[in-house]
C-alpha cells in the first residue's frame, strides 16, 4: 500500500457558550478525494482529548485516509447525551466541508477506543436520533450523520454492565486500582443507571431496537479485564466482545472481532509492539475495504 506524506491542522468545528471544540485534521498530500475516518478518543467519557490515539491517526493518514479527531464535551462539562450530539454534528460538519477536508460526503467512517469506541458505535447505530442530531447545521447534510463503517478498539460497549462490574469489584478488599476511578467517571457522565441502560449499544441490540448496522471491527487485547469481562447480571457466559458481536451478527450486521496477545490499550500505550503494528494494519485494511469509491477496493 502506498505511503503518503501528510499535513496536520487544528480547526474549530463547533462552538458552545464559553467553549470551542477543535478537530485535529490529518490530510494526506495529494488530490483526493480520500476516505475519511472521524476519530473519537477514550477516557471514560471524562479525560483526554483529540491528541489521544496518535498511532491510529498516523497509521490511517499515511495509508491515504483523512482523519478528523474530535474534541467533544465530557463528564464535567455536561452529562450524556451531549458528547454524542457533538459527535453527530462533527460527522455532518465533515460531510458539509468534505471538499476542503479532501474527502467526500459518502466516504466517512467512525473509529474510537474505549469510551470513544462506545460513542462511535452508539452514534453509528442512531444517526437520526433527535437528541443526538439536535445541534443545527445549515447544509444539505444537516440531517445525514450516517457512516460507512465503525472501528472499535476495546470499547465500553455496555456502560451499565461495566459500572455494575466495577461496583462488584469495589466490594473486594483487594480491588483493582482502576475501580474507584471508573465508578466516579461513570457517575459523573451518566448520572444514573437508567441513562447507562438507554445509551447502550449492547442492550439496544438485545432489546431488538431498530438501529443502523454498518460494517464493524472490534480490536481487543487478551489481557484486558477493564473492557472485556463476563457481565454476570446479564445471565450470559460470554465476555462482552463475544456477546456483542453475536448480537450484532444476529441483528443482521457484519462485524469482525480480532484478539491480540498484548497489554491493555496496546496500540495507544505501546504503539511499537508487534501486536500493535499488526492491529493497526488490520484497521487500515478494514477502512480501505469499507470506505472507498466504487471500484477502488
Amino acid at each position: 500500500m502506498r505511503e503518503f506524506d501528510f499535513d496536520v491542522e487544528d480547526i474549530e468545528y463547533l462552538r458552545h457558550p464559553g467553549q470551542s471544540l477543535l478537530a485535529r485534521v490529518f490530510r494526506p498530500r495529494g488530490e483526493g478525494p480520500f476516505p475519511c475516518i472521524v476519530e473519537l478518543h477514550g477516557g471514560a467519557w471524562s479525560q483526554f482529548d483529540r491528541t489521544r490515539g496518535k498511532s491510529v491517526h498516523e497509521a490511517l493518514v499515511r495509508s491515504g485516509v483523512v482523519v478528523v479527531a474530535l474534541d467533544f464535551r465530557q463528564g464535567h462539562q455536561g452529562a450524556y447525551p451531549l458528547s454524542v450530539a457533538d459527535v453527530n454534528y462533527g460527522i455532518r460538519w465533515v460531510k458539509a466541508n468534505a471538499s476542503v477536508l479532501k474527502t467526500h460526503p459518502g466516504l466517512v467512517g467512525l473509529s474510537g477506543n474505549s469510551s470513544g469506541g462506545h460513542l462511535a458505535m452508539l452514534t453509528a447505530m442512531r444517526p437520526r436520533d433527535p437528541r443526538y442530531s439536535a445541534i443545527p447545521l445549515q447544509s444539505e447534510y444537516r440531517w445525514d450523520a450516517g457512516v460507512r463503517c465503525v472501528v472499535m478498539l476495546w470499547p465500553v460497549i455496555n456502560p451499565l454492565g461495566r459500572y455494575r462490574y466495577a461496583k462488584r469489584l469495589s466490594a473486594h478488599e483487594s480491588k483493582p486500582e482502576w475501580v474507584d476511578r471508573i465508578i466516579h467517571f461513570h457517575d459523573g457522565y451518566w448520572g444514573s443507571e437508567d441513562n447507562m441502560a438507554e445509551g447502550n449499544p449492547m442492550l439496544a441490540l438485545e432489546k431488538g431496537e431498530h438501529v443502523e448496522l454498518p460494517p464493524a471491527m472490534w480490536i481487543q487485547s487478551q489481557q484486558d479485564e477493564v473492557h472485556n469481562y463476563v457481565d454476570k447480571d446479564a445471565g450470559s457466559n460470554l465476555a462482552e466482545a463475544e456477546r456483542f458481536t453475536a448480537a450484532y451478527a444476529q441483528a443482521g450486521g457484519k462485524i469482525e472481532l480480532l484478539y491480540f496477545d498484548a497489554p491493555m490499550m496496546f496500540t495507544t500505550a505501546h504503539p511499537t509492539l508487534p501486536a500493535s503494528v499488526a492491529a493497526l494494519e488490520k484497521v487500515v485494511q478494514f477502512v480501505h475495504d469499507h470506505v472507498c469509491l466504487e471500484g477502488e477496493h
